[in-house]
């Protein structure tokens, strides 16, 4: 299926590891024009090897100039702003007692105000265009609050609240926003030495394996997803193809949220 992707020019926020890095693969795979953005240069490097024909760009979309900085740089090297994708973010395993006030704001910085400075500053643009695609990668304990972090879960549940408000205000303008809700993954952040499994592993006092198979079990699939089936998912919401899709917040969770919205 042709998407419609070749030569638009796309940013994937968070683009170094993870969901963002599949994303960005998929999306040089279609021939787009990709900009990988994250705080560090040594895995902006590595990750740009991995999708020929991209470009990075150093940054902490947490900084109060982010967003104008990054349409600055993907409209100078490639002349447009087409797709945004933000995916940059973090988590732990803490419980409420254990997050400080810290660890709320950074949550909050993560999750809403970098998010938000991003589109406040290309969705201007794209609409001025008539075109545009923002894809906010979000988590299912935003719509489902769990005890493993509060801070994320809630910080999260404010990413969706922002990506409807942003969709509702564009579409009309041909800029489709929406929300991509992944369940556990078995990314570094999960499955890494010291990752969150290990993590529960340790606040439970079970083995790792134990810990694993607990988790598997609460989703149907009964097992977590890879980086790149949520990536196909977020690929698909950027596509020319997804051409009457704004405002939604889709599960791509094995089902672990069990509602029907």
């Amino acid at each position: 299926m042709n998407l419609g992707l070749a030569g638009k020019a796309c940013v994937v926020n968070g683009g170094s590891r993870g969901i963002g890095l599949a994303t960005a693969r998929m999306l040089c795979e279609e021939k787009a024009k990709v900009l990988l953005v994250a705080r560090g240069e040594e895995g902006l490097r590595a990750a740009a090897e991995e999708c020929p024909g991209s470009e990075w760009l150093a940054l902490d979309a947490t900084d109060p100039d982010a967003g104008e900085r990054i349409v600055s740089e993907c409209e100078r090297r490639f002349g447009s702003f087409d797709v945004l994708v933000n995916n940059s973010g973090t988590s732990s395993v803490t419980p409420l007692e254990d997050l400080t006030d810290d660890d709320w704001e950074e949550q909050w910085r993560l999750n809403v105000m970098g998010p938000m400075r991003l589109m406040r500053a290309v969705a201007p643009r794209m609409a001025e265009r008539g075109f545009g695609r923002i894809v906010n990668v979000v988590s299912s304990s935003g719509k489902r609050p769990t005890g493993t972090n509060m801070a994320y879960s809630v910080g999260k549940a404010a990413q969706l609240s922002l990506s409807r408000a942003f969709a509702d205000l564009y579409a009309s303008k041909g800029v489709l926003v929406n929300a991509v809700a992944p369940g556990p993954v078995s990314t570094d952040l999960w499955m890494g030495e010291g990752g969150m499994l290990d993590q529960l592993a340790k606040l439970r006092g079970v083995s790792r394996e134990e810990a694993l198979e607990a988790q598997s079990s609460r989703v149907p699939i009964n097992r977590y997803a890879t980086e790149d089936e949520i990536a196909s998912v977020i690929v698909f919401l950027c596509s020319e193809r997804a051409s009457y899709v704004a405002g939604a917040a889709w599960s791509v969770d094995g089902g672990t949220v069990q509602v029907i919205i």
